[in-house]
């Protein structure tokens, strides 16, 4: 109240001074600037009272404006991106396939948040990323009244805004620390229906929670707890369809191994599962876990790994589990198939390589990938070279 007093207080011209520099400096930085005033405005005059202040336009903009700060999501980190086919598939020709990749992106106060980009890739590997303005909008909270409790929430993006502009921010007590490392993958049911699930870490500041984000087409998006025993830990990912009528899920359990994990709900897991993988070679002595969702080949389910070594060096491997038995591995490669090198090693967290989830297209991979916590590469490789790798 001492603020909105102190700019109250000013004479109009200096109000009106004062209010035209901030949309000289912030106008072109933003969209919607002065409508996210008015937003903001209208919060504070609720919270204080001032109704009946009668106050003119320019003044409770400029009010507004005392209630905002310019953030930049992305400022600290980039990594750890995830990949799926784009819902909109219309005009893709030759084997073309438009998608939505997300990402992990941290600003001030180490805060995560979950961004997107969308582009084209193409059966030799090759890649298209769409244009992204310089800008970005949050994602819209349905319910407020929902963010002190565990319930589900639902959110939705700004309806003039695209998918590659949004960003999902902390909006429950459990998310408030950050949103990590999401996983998503297209989840196909037995009788066609289509959803995007993602699971991903609520860090709260002292504990973390895995959770799911689910959505059927990028505009709304539920954002709901994983309750059962097993949603304590992180680095959850889900297959893309249901084996043998349950659905499944690639979980390190103990900080250590790879187990996998069932359950008859996609939202509950109280199995604590079966030991998938161990750490067997040196570049994965410390530890391993999954790096997305398994993809379905004609040899088993493909799922990538991550390996942590010595010097906390981290780098990808791939295994190849049974098809109508997923426990059994029936190959594992020797040796890394990506590892942090030369100027990749450098960055917010260095000697790092790490990716959360690949893409079929025709018989190669797409595999974006976090390079030191500090940007995105983006790697291709033909199923059947993969293959060939493992013993």
């Amino acid at each position: 109240m001492r603020l909105v007093k102190d700019i109250c207080a000013l004479s109009d011209s200096d109000a009106r001074e004062e209010y035209e520099r901030v949309v000289q400096d912030f106008a072109d930085r933003h969209w919607q600037t002065e409508a996210m005033f008015d937003e903001r405005y209208a919060e504070v005059e609720t919270m204080l009272g001032l109704e009946d202040a009668g106050l003119p336009r320019a003044r409770k903009r400029l009010i507004g404006a005392y209630f905002c700060h310019e953030y930049t999501y992305a400022a600290a980190a980039l990594m750890n991106p995830s990949i799926v086919p784009h819902p909109d598939q219309s005009g893709m020709e030759d084997g073309a396939a438009r998608f939505v990749m997300s990402l992990r992106a941290v600003g001030e106060g180490h805060i995560s948040t979950i961004a997107f980009r969308e582009g084209i890739a193409y059966p030799d590997g090759s890649f298209e990323l769409w244009p992204q303005s310089a800008f970005a909008t949050s994602v819209e909270l349905d319910d407020a009244s929902l963010t002190d409790s565990d319930a589900a929430v639902t959110v939705h993006r700004n309806p003039k805004s695209n998918l590659s502009n949004t960003v999902i921010f902390p909006i429950t007590e459990q998310q408030r620390g950050g949103l990590e490392d999401l996983r998503l993958v297209r989840f196909e049911e037995d009788n066609g229906e289509v959803e995007w699930i993602g699971t991903y870490t609520a860090y709260s500041g002292s504990s973390i929670r895995s959770e799911l984000l689910r959505t059927k087409d990028f505009r709304s998006f539920v954002l709901e707890p994983i309750t059962g025993a097993a949603g304590r830990n992180k680095g959850m990912a889900l297959f893309p369809q249901r084996v043998d009528g349950r659905y499944m899920m690639v979980g390190r359990q103990d900080g250590k191994n790879l187990f996998l994990l069932t359950s008859d709900r996609c939202d509950h897991w109280d199995d604590e599962g079966v030991l998938l993988m161990e750490p067997k070679y040196p570049w994965e002595f410390i530890q391993i876990g999954n790096c997305g969702s398994p993809i379905l080949t004609d040899a088993g389910w493909l799922l990538f790994t991550h390996g942590v070594g010595a010097m906390r060096k981290y780098a990808l491997g791939c295994a190849l589990l049974d098809r109508d038995e997923p426990w059994k591995v029936i190959g594992r490669t020797r040796h890394p198939v990506l590892t942090a090198e030369n100027a990749d090693r450098s960055g917010y967290v260095p000697n790092v390589v790490y990716t959360c989830g690949v893409m079929k297209v025709g018989d190669k991979l797409l595999v974006p990938y976090g390079i030191s916590d500090s940007a995105v590469g983006f790697a291709s490789v033909s199923i059947s070279d993969l293959l060939q790798l493992m013993t």
